[in-house]
């Protein structure tokens, strides 16, 4: 009896083993300490501006590794963060403020491995050190806002159908209206049910007053807190944007709360200050009568101001604002009914919607303009050193033409797709409704802990298996040789796939890596167990290495689909760190299983399968 393997599973192996080395290897390259500057919509990176930043960087005699553009970015190495820290002002001050400038850590990975998208892990906070923050959502803020809005709208409502109340206001979270009769208080309720179907309406008569409370449904009220989270998302990964973070975590946990991690953000005071950085939008009146081309020379008439697009057209606009953001209580994309295009619907509390219906009804056929204004802080150089000043950012969003007559509720149209119509909606949102957000918790993990954590985690993986290779070779001698080659290549093949998945590994995601290293040897001890134990029956050596395999196989199973449930439910119940375990587990598993079996069999068919045997050295 021989045992050997069919010629294209073993090739097969030999493949699945060879891509994974492939993809595992980028690990083992390090990172540069680099500062990365991109342009700004359609302001681009170029070989002048490279020659220009590798020139002030010599002249302030800042030592460069490398310094590339590719693909609209500019990415100059630097040979430690000492450095780099040093160069990000220079070349602030030297790019202008039409560029992002973010400090980054930049992988080494040779190009060749580039070409086969071979990208190392990602690293979590932990290891390659940031910033955590969590912030609480102000829920309570939510719904005195939400109610607050109700207030300007309902007022508004029972205005135009003049039905006559006495009072009008908010009481905590729910509006309340006072009214002269039984009868004024019935038209109002089926005027405000019409309109608002979604409210919860009640009332109540006391010593002669009839009044009417109104509320929100549970409906309502889950829509509320979902949209105060989504819009604080949104503005946070907007701001996110500009520290041009490799991979960060912006996610809700629980139902009020919002964790932001940034790895690899060195500059943790300005990752503060543009989270909590604000923004604001203007609807103002295009100026129709006056030339834009004079404006650009430089002749603008005294009732207009100047602005461009994010295009970098100019536009012409009244100085005169209709409305502002924080006068927008809620915006959503759709498609225009009459002809299907993109659109974003807009609602304004009472205020703005007064104002916005008196403008619009002496205006139809002019455009209107959106303008979204925010404070950013750049660097200049001033004689020679790097200075921080902090400044107003104004641009056109969008330019739409009045169709009609409107005033609380409204639709920007003339968009190009439904893909910008979401995202002017989702930022027609975070510039408006501004839920009170507080950070609870900020931690900041440095480089050199970061640093600290992976050479830990290294040096308790490789301890372990070093000592489970020391026993399996003096327990089971050349078939534990064989096991430890087995186990090598089952960490050969969870990093590649981490690195292939793109995973972001974590500190607990090491602690997964030496757990799937310790419970992998399972699979070779049960099959070598058995082999063993036919020897111990008096079968010859190839048959009891062909019934140990075959035998085994259904135990191997069992007791890896067991631990596998437990990595899903830890994956499906838990959050952040837990997860990142729960992933490199569940695949520990199955990686640990193709090789405890499959890779370990075809080595000892290989080295045994085809040779007469009086004993087996196990």
């Amino acid at each position: 009896m021989i045992n050997q393997y069919p010629l294209w599973k073993q090739l097969l192996i030999g493949v699945v083993l060879l891509i994974g080395a492939l993809y595992a290897l980028p690990n083992l390259y390090g990172e540069d300490p680099a500062v990365q500057v991109n342009g700004t919509r359609n302001i681009k990176v170029d070989a002048a501006l490279r020659d220009k930043v590798e020139a002030a960087l010599k002249k302030a005699n800042i030592g460069i590794k490398s310094i590339t553009f590719d693909k609209g970015e500019l990415l100059a190495r630097f040979p430690d963060t000492e450095t780099q820290l040093k160069a990000v002002d220079t070349i602030e001050g030297t790019v202008g403020d039409n560029y992002v400038v973010a400090l980054n850590l930049a992988a080494t990975t040779p190009a060749w491995l580039q070409a086969i998208n071979a990208q190392p892990m990602y690293l979590g906070l932990d290891l390659r050190g940031g910033v955590h923050f969590l912030l609480q959502v102000d829920m309570d803020a939510a719904a005195r806002l939400s109610a607050e809005r109700y207030v300007g709208d309902i007022r508004a409502l029972l205005r135009k159908d003049k039905v006559r109340y006495v009072t009008l206001a908010r009481e905590g979270n729910v509006v309340r209206g006072q009214f002269k009769d039984a009868a004024e208080r019935e038209k109002a309720r089926a005027r405000i049910y019409g309109e608002y179907p979604n409210l919860v309406i009640s009332d109540h008569d006391v010593n002669g007053l009839f009044y009417l409370n109104i509320a929100l449904s549970e409906q309502e009220q889950r829509e509320m807190r979902k949209f105060a989270i989504e819009q604080n998302i949104t503005t946070l990964r907007n701001r996110v944007n500009e520290l041009g973070v490799a991979e960060p975590i912006i996610q809700q946990q629980g139902q009020d709360r919002i964790v932001v991690q940034l790895p690899g953000v060195q500059d943790t005071a300005r990752a503060k200050k543009i989270l909590g950085a604000t923004a604001t939008l203007e609807y103002r009146l295009v100026d129709v009568e006056h030339s834009v081309q004079d404006a650009v020379a430089g002749h603008v008439p005294p009732g207009s101001k100047l602005y461009y697009s994010r295009d970098g057209a100019p536009v012409l606009l009244e100085k005169r604002v209709i409305v502002t953001g924080d006068q927008i209580t809620h915006a959503a994309s759709g498609l225009d009914q009459s002809n299907g295009t993109p659109m974003v619907s807009v609602n304004l509390d009472g205020k703005g919607a007064k104002k916005m219906g008196d403008i619009t009804r002496d205006n139809i056929g002019r455009p209107m303009a959106v303008v979204f204004i925010e404070n950013k802080v750049t660097t200049k150089m001033v004689n020679g050193k790097p200075v921080k000043t902090s400044k107003q950012v104004e641009e056109v969003i969008n330019v739409a033409t009045i169709r009609d007559s409107f005033s609380n509720r409204f639709q920007t149209t003339g968009l190009d797709s439904t893909e910008e119509a979401r995202d002017l909606a989702l930022l027609l949102r975070a510039g408006s409704l501004s839920v009170p957000s507080q950070i609870i918790e900020e931690r900041t993990v440095g480089p050199s802990l970061g640093v600290e954590n992976i050479r830990a985690g290294f040096h308790s993986t490789l301890i372990g298996f070093a000592a489970i290779a020391l026993f399996m070779m003096v327990y089971y001698r050349m078939f534990g040789v064989i096991a430890i080659l087995a186990l090598s290549a089952n960490v050969l093949l969870l990093v590649a796939l981490l690195s292939m998945l793109q995973a972001t590994l974590t500190l607990p995601g090491i602690a997964g890596i030496a757990l799937t290293v310790g419970i992998a040897i399972d699979a070779n001890v049960l099959i070598f167990e058995r082999i063993r134990e036919e020897l111990r029956n008096g079968n010859s050596p190839q048959a009891s290495i062909h019934a140990g395999y075959d035998r085994a196989l259904d135990t191997i199973i069992d007791s890896n689909v067991t631990t596998l449930i437990a990595g899903f439910a830890l994956f499906l119940l838990g959050s952040g760190p837990i997860r990142g375990f729960a992933v490199v587990l569940c695949l520990g598993i199955m990686t640990s299983m193709f090789t405890g079996v499959m890779v370990s069999r075809v080595m000892v068919n290989l080295i045994f399968g085809q040779r007469k045997l009086a004993s087996l050295p196990i």
